[in-house]
């Protein structure tokens, strides 16, 4: 039977504009490892307000055989990389085949669909080269989501892009809007390039985000390179050189996108700076406007939390939020063999480890951890968890040194396996969400949304969506930050320092001696955080803001 695609839900009236919604990766629910961190988290929240919306939106995205891989443990409880194959049950195989072009060769590509019913998500496709018509190091190119290969990952990208464009011609769904969530699938523009041929008609059709101005995430790659493997559709090498103004040999991924699309956003308005300052000085790059990143309330908000907020309860939050701490106990004591106690503070480090992330800011000076852990009048837990980028190996040798120091301490703990369910214990059972990143750049972070969500205090350096939200003492704590002159290693001991002072001399007593400020930042918090930073809110925006090109019928 062949698959034919039809919408699968009524489109409001507000939202029919046919936008197609390309990402490498998707965290739609635990079940479905389509994700490494931030970003797919952030796609899957946008995925699902689009369903709550009723928006006419569709999904594109890479069915990774091994995911991106599971976090385990070496036999000294350091940290591993397994890559292990997944199996899914829950999405419907496709008849669809077709093939795109990866080195001179043609590699088939067929697909499989996630209906809306299954997760609450707008429909989504994710693609596979893992079929039999296919050689193996084609096979390999949906294999692991940013695999270390430079090949293989433009090999992706040309899967996503130019195979999402080709897979929606297939079905005939073809969208007003395409909408880049980071370069990742920058093919798709060029493939717009040689259907349409003419640069504007890409504009009035084309829209990117931007998540992060790290130079990891906004690559550079020879133009030779990109030739050679077919990353521009055929598009010649005298059209991309005028196309892009290209003012060397290198392709910078983020500057041709901004160049080749109609609008683009930063995702907050700090970072809607940055981007601007970087950016806007180039020729011929298009409107960039901010749209600050949420998460999705109805998914990860706590409902007994907010059902005793709603009826003004303090014992009943009190209640559960002790609850939650147990829960996410029972998950320490069974990797880290250590009984926590649901009435001492429990503060929770978790994200991607990466080096601006500083995840061992806490270790800055040992002698001042030592007097805050060692406080037997005011005692606090400490969690970390996080996936490093799995060749990241300084990021891995810091995860182990967490390991090594957990070990000597039995109110300290580090946890693997860093994915959406472990995401949801911890920040339910969290009471102090700490971020630290080194000011200006976290483009927007997301995390501290979906803690707020779960009743835990956000102490946080003022960065990415941050001071959007935060007022100091009535629904956070706010790090003073360090001037971002300093070489970076004075910035890191001078806001661990900060930190250290932060956490004696408010958070900590204010926990202990100060119970009902405690709740009330708690409860200020919860409300605070709705309905700016959930994704219905930014679903909402794309649609208004980002998704009003030029084009016809728009």
């Amino acid at each position: 039977m062949s698959f034919s695609f039809t919408y699968p839900y009524e489109v409001h009236p507000d939202y029919k504009k046919r936008v197609a919604y390309f990402c490498m990766e998707f965290g739609i629910h635990q079940p479905l490892k389509t994700y490494a961190g931030g970003l797919g988290f952030l796609a899957g929240s946008h995925l699902r307000s689009a369903c709550e919306l009723r928006q006419n939106m569709v999904g594109i995205g890479i069915l990774w055989k091994y995911g991106y891989y599971n976090q385990v443990r070496k036999q000294d409880q350091t940290m591993d990389v397994l890559f292990q194959e997944k199996v899914y049950g829950f999405l419907k195989k496709t008849d669809i085949k077709f093939t795109v072009s990866v080195s001179g060769h043609d590699v088939f590509v067929t697909a499989w669909y996630l209906p809306p019913e299954v997760f609450n998500t707008a429909p989504v496709f994710f693609l596979s080269t893992d079929i039999p018509e296919n050689d193996y190091l084609s096979k390999t190119i949906c294999h692991r989501l940013y695999d270390s290969n430079p090949e293989t990952k433009i090999a992706a990208a040309i899967l996503l892009g130019e195979g999402g464009a080709k897979l929606l011609e297939k079905i005939n769904w073809l969208p007003e809007v395409y909408h880049l969530n980071e370069s990742h699938a920058l093919p798709l523009a060029f493939h717009l390039l040689n259907k349409y041929k003419i640069l504007d008609e890409v504009k009035k059709r084309l829209v990117f985000t931007n998540h992060t101005p790290e130079p990891g995430g906004n690559e550079r790659t020879d133009i030779s390179l990109l030739m050679k493997l077919g990353f521009f559709c055929d598009v010649s090498i005298e059209e991309i050189k005028k196309i892009t103004r290209m003012e060397n040999s290198m392709l910078d991924h983020t500057l041709t996108a901004i160049r080749m699309s109609g609008k683009a956003n930063g995702v907050s308005k700090l970072h809607h700076q940055t981007l601007c300052k970087t950016w806007k000085s180039y020729e011929g790059t298009c409107d960039i406007i901010p749209i600050t990143n949420a998460q999705n309330f109805s998914y990860w908000a706590d409902a007994e939390m907010y059902k005793a907020l709603t009826a003004n309860d303090d014992d009943a939050l009190i209640k559960r939020k002790k609850q939650c701490k147990r829960l996410l106990f029972e998950e320490v004591a069974d990797q880290d063999g250590e009984i926590y106690d649901e009435n001492i503070l429990t503060i929770v480090f978790a994200k991607r480890f990466g080096g601006y992330k500083r995840p061992e800011l806490l270790l800055n000076n040992m002698d001042r951890f030592q007097q805050l852990v060692a406080n037997v009048n005011r005692p606090v837990q400490i969690i970390w968890a996080g996936k490093p980028y799995p060749v990241d190996y300084a990021a891995i040798a810091l995860f182990d040194r967490i390991v090594n120091i957990c070990k000597t301490y039995s109110n300290c703990a580090i946890l693997t396996g860093y994915e959406m369910k472990l995401s949801k214990l911890l920040k339910a059972g969290a009471d102090v969400w700490l971020n630290n990143p080194r000011l200006t750049h976290e483009a927007s972070g997301t995390s501290g949304m979906s803690a707020a969500m779960n009743g835990a205090i956000n102490v946080s350096i003022p960065d990415g969506w941050f001071p959007e939200f935060a007022k100091n003492r009535i629904n956070s704590f706010i790090i003073p930050p360090a001037e971002t002159g300093l070489p970076v290693h004075l910035q890191d001991e001078a806001d661990a320092d900060s930190l250290y002072d932060l956490l004696e001399n408010e958070v900590i007593p204010m926990y202990y001696d100060n119970p009902l400020q405690w709740q009330s930042i708690i409860k200020n918090g919860m409300k605070d955080i709705i309905p700016q930073f959930d994704s219905n809110r930014m679903a909402i925006e794309y649609y208004e803001k980002l998704y009003v090109l030029t084009g016809p019928g728009r």
